[in-house]
């Protein structure tokens, strides 16, 4: 082989390594789809998107630094390839609730290989929408972000801000990872859940902090292997499975791990809620394990007599039927003297609740910590402070809120 023959082989080699990376992530910057700062980029996105989405190689859809304004945006697959919303920049709603339908700021539907990243905000701009539903204007507010039907998919480095209801829902998702995924809102602020989720399974939620006025993470019917670590929550009502039995035909929710968080001056710590009175459901294989509570109200909850609006007939019992719970090394400081509630239903009560080393003192003056119980005899292992169950199937009054809580709470 001579010399030049070695040049050009080398040259030919070269060009196709080189069109090879290109095809295999192209770039689609939506600067160069006519979005400029402070304007409305909602056009822009979606031509972005479209383009990207028939692409059969990874895409990028890179929303630069600075600010935009944004409207109400919809991204919908299937896609040909994976697909990366790359968030840089400052991405605002608009204030007033009735610039945008009820549903979801940011929507996007049936991807599968999708990433969210980039450090951006999403800031839903809520204070006004908030004060809209105070005053009774406003019934159903929009989420910031809607995550319908993916597959196998990553939201990381991203902060939503001042969501005007959740800041995250997501339904019929399976392989869904939250990381280094960060959700503020106000303590007052209503129905800021951090994430819902619902209809979904193998969700992972890891190294992420949420600060809002509802719960930090609730999970819905229908929802099989949730995994929640290394989370951080506060202010906020705690992390809940349910509230559930509310509506007919609701699906078990089964595999609920929640381990090394820590919650800081919430509501609540974990909790699982369902409501009396309810339809049939089933709560199995839930694991509460390595929790640090900080000035928590009710930081160990089984409340199956949830009624926030106190019209609920508590006469019938929950139909839900709670088994195969492990609540395990959880210590700190709660700011209401009982510490512990595990009221269960009359109905069907509580079955395989295994509570270990325990170790939660009360701030206040009144005397030491406390439990209370209700048709549940839960296997004791290790240390109990306080004394858990001690009169475990005796009747209890429900726990009373830290504050009034919120239709969602």
């Amino acid at each position: 082989m001579d010399l030049k023959f070695k040049f050009v082989h080398f040259g030919i080699v070269v060009l196709f390594l080189v069109q090879l990376g290109e095809s295999q992530n192209a770039t689609f910057d939506i600067t160069k789809y006519g979005a400029k700062s402070d304007a409305d980029i909602s056009e822009a996105l979606l031509s972005a998107f479209k383009e990207a989405c028939q692409s059969t190689s990874p895409s990028t859809i890179v929303i630069p630094k600075g600010t935009f304004q944004m409207n109400q945006v919809k991204l919908e697959g299937p896609c040909k390839g994976p697909l990366e919303l790359q968030i840089q920049a400052t991405l605002k709603a608009p204030s007033d609730p009735n610039q945008l339908n009820i549903g979801e700021w940011l929507t996007i539907n049936k991807l599968d290989g999708f990433t969210m990243s980039g450090g951006g905000i999403l800031d839903g701009q809520g204070k006004a929408a908030w004060e809209c539903k105070e005053s009774k204007k406003c019934t159903k507010l929009p989420n910031n972000l809607s995550f319908n039907s993916l597959t196998n998919s990553i939201i990381k480095d991203i902060t939503t801000l001042d969501s005007k209801s959740f800041h995250v829902n997501v339904n019929q998702c399976k392989n869904l990872t939250f990381l280094h995924f960060n959700a503020k809102a106000p303590d007052e602020s209503p129905n800021t859940d951090g994430i819902h989720i619902a209809r979904s399974s193998a969700v992972n939620v890891t190294e992420s902090t949420f600060s809002t006025g509802d719960d930090c993470i609730s999970i819905g019917d229908e929802t099989e292997q949730v995994h929640i670590t290394k989370v951080t929550c506060g202010p906020g009502h705690g992390i809940s499975v349910g509230s559930l039995g509310g509506n007919p035909g609701e699906k078990p929710v089964v595999g609920v791990f929640v381990k090394n968080c820590t919650f800081i001056s919430t509501d609540n710590g974990v909790r699982i809620k369902t409501w009396p009175a309810s339809h049939p459901g089933v709560v199995s294989d839930v694991h509460f394990e390595d929790i640090i509570v900080q000035n928590v109200s009710n930081p160990i909850l089984i409340d199956q007599v949830y009624c926030p609006s106190g019209k609920c007939n508590k006469d019938l019992p929950s139909q839900v039927k709670i088994s195969k719970v492990t609540i395990q090394n959880i210590k700190g400081t709660s700011r209401t003297q009982n510490a512990v509630s595990l009221i269960c239903s009359k109905g069907a009560p509580c079955e395989g609740v295994e509570v270990g080393d325990i170790d939660i003192t009360y701030s206040g003056k009144e005397g030491p910590a406390t439990s209370k119980c209700e048709n549940i005899k839960p296997n004791l292992k290790g240390k109990q402070s306080p004394n858990v169950c001690s009169s475990a199937g005796a009747p209890a009054p429900a726990p009373a809120p830290a504050r009034a809580a919120s239709s969602s709470s």
